[in-house]
């Protein structure tokens, strides 16, 4: 790649046309895999698990460690795309986003599977943010929010396809080609990327790097989310280890908070929460995506374990939560204009609060759509909390720290992520474990089932396996039930919570708010 950054000459036009919405189209495919590679773990899981021969709560760090890497790196895309120049850093995390997946592919081990999908979060994590500032960067302002609309729909598309295209893949292939399948559009997307977009290329910033703020960002956030994973197999507090990384992780956040509120150049601006709706609209983003993305990591999990589902179709029941989304959130965006913010996101996240209230009645005998109805109402509640909130949220801090604060927020809403899935998977075992030991003494009391299947023909060993089955199956769902009262009640709290911030004192350019 030339290392030429100076202003384009003359002779170097604009993309226009057809040119100009090809370079779009490069952008939002290396957008849409990014995110696509957030959610097509997700059905993947249980396959993983069974061909790494691990647990599915180990199998699940596939997802944590890619959204623990990307939240990382999405305070440092401003810093290394000025140090470096955004078309070149945009490029080369393209490139090491498909040698990283292909690292992915060939794992042969959980230890190689999640340094591959670290590697993977820390190149992904920057193509959001900038696929976005490009896009801004190569339209003119009158085509901008056509733009923007392009980005958005990959945003809202990849999550939904990602589960299908996951499940399909497993079902009937294997579980690598979920990661393989990325290496060709990075080996092209790339190489198109810079040829079309130098030109477009800043002057580099030579801005200092908060050094010592990354360290400890890394430190606490690494020590904390290794508890979370760990923490079940080594029975918590009872361990050292835990202990020790629980430590750690406490004290390298209080460092971290001291020394990014007394730096010059803070790798992250604390400052920014001493508005007090900034503050309000992130602890209801923590709460409200935590909970729905510990949700969307338990329903495929409990469809294929226990409920009799391939990947394929867990990925297709999973993906109903997407579809209204995505007729949803232009009306969103429109409305944010005329009504309270607030009152959306209020509204927005008590319906989500309702339809997990709707999931906590659920039993092992449920048809398909007695599972997929609640998902497709989800869709209707998910752009009425997030399209308003990430304006009221950026609405609520100077405008000069709008991208400060759009960085800040997403940061906390990709690790609580991270942390609500650890947490999730860990509460569903534990919970299974307990209910199934509560439950044995109660299970046949008189012996009727034991005996009608020992007449048909099953001896002792067999008759046991089955009843144990039966049993486990029940205390799975009503683990899972339990769950969804914690998961609703978690968005009933962020509802409330949103009433904190006062109402937005001005508008936000909604293409500022990045990923």
């Amino acid at each position: 790649m030339s290392r030429n950054l100076h202003p384009v000459p003359d002779a170097e036009q604009p993309l226009q046309g057809g040119m100009l919405w090809l370079a779009a189209i490069v952008l939002a495919a290396a957008n849409f895999i990014a995110v696509l590679d957030m959610t097509i773990a997700n059905v993947s899981v249980p396959n993983i698990a069974g061909s790494l021969g691990i647990s599915s709560s180990q199998g699940t760090w596939v997802i944590t460690s890619y959204a623990v890497a990307e939240a990382i790196i999405v305070p440092l895309t401003g810093w290394i795309a000025g140090r470096f120049g955004a078309v070149r850093v945009f490029a080369t995390a393209m490139l090491l986003f498909g040698a990283c997946s292909a690292l992915c592919g060939v794992s042969n081990s959980l230890g190689m599977l999640v340094l591959g999908r670290v590697l993977q979060g820390l190149s992904g994590g920057s193509l959001m943010p900038l696929s976005q500032t490009l896009l801004l960067r190569i339209f003119p302002k009158d085509k901008a929010p056509a733009a923007m609309a392009l980005w958005a729909m990959t945003t809202l598309v990849a999550p939904i396809l990602g589960p299908i295209l996951g499940g399909w893949l497993c079902d009937s292939f294997s579980w690598p080609l979920i990661f393989f399948i990325n290496v060709p559009i990075a080996m092209l997307v790339a190489p198109i990327a810079w040829r079309m977009l130098k030109r477009y290329e800043s002057p580099l910033l030579r801005a200092p790097i908060d050094t010592v703020g990354l360290v400890l960002l890394i430190i606490f956030v690494g020590a904390l989310q290794l508890m979370l994973d760990l923490g079940k197999e080594h029975d918590w507090f009872a361990s050292t280890e835990i202990c020790l990384l629980a430590i750690v992780a406490a004290v390298g956040f209080v460092a971290f908070l001291i020394w990014e509120f007394t730096e010059k150049h803070p790798i992250v601006d604390l400052r920014v929460f001493r508005h007090r709706g900034f503050t309000a609209g992130v602890i209801t983003i923590s709460l409200g995506f935590g909970a729905m993305f510990a949700a969307n990591v338990l329903t495929p999990l409990w469809l294929q374990s226990y409920m009799g589902y391939t990947s394929t179709w867990a990925g297709l029941t999973t993906a109903w939560s997407g579809v209204l989304a995505v007729f949803c959130a232009p009306i969103a965006g429109k409305l944010i204009a005329k009504v309270d913010p607030r009152k959306l996101i209020f509204a927005g996240l008590l319906l989500l609060a309702g339809v997990m209230v709707m999931r906590t009645v659920a039993t092992t005998d449920m048809t398909y759509w007695q599972i997929a109805i609640p998902l497709i109402l989800m869709g209707l509640g998910l752009p009425f909390f997030f399209v308003p909130l990430t304006a009221l949220t950026l609405g609520s801090v100077e405008e000069h720290e709008t991208a400060a604060g759009a960085g800040l927020q997403n940061f906390m809403r990709t690790l609580s992520g991270a942390f609500a899935t650890s947490m999730v998977t860990t509460m569903w075992e534990d919970r299974t474990s307990a209910l199934h030991a509560e439950m044995v003494g109660m299970m046949d009391p008189m012996g009727e089932t034991a005996n009608k299947l020992a007449a048909s023909g099953f001896t002792g060993d067999q008759v046991r396996s089955v009843m144990d089955n039966m049993l486990q199956g029940q205390s799975v769902m009503l683990a899972t039930n339990q769950i969804m009262w914690l998961v609703a009640a978690a968005f009933v709290l962020s509802a409330v919570v949103i009433w904190i911030a006062p109402k937005p004192s001005r508008s936000v350019d909604m293409t500022q708010a990045g990923h």
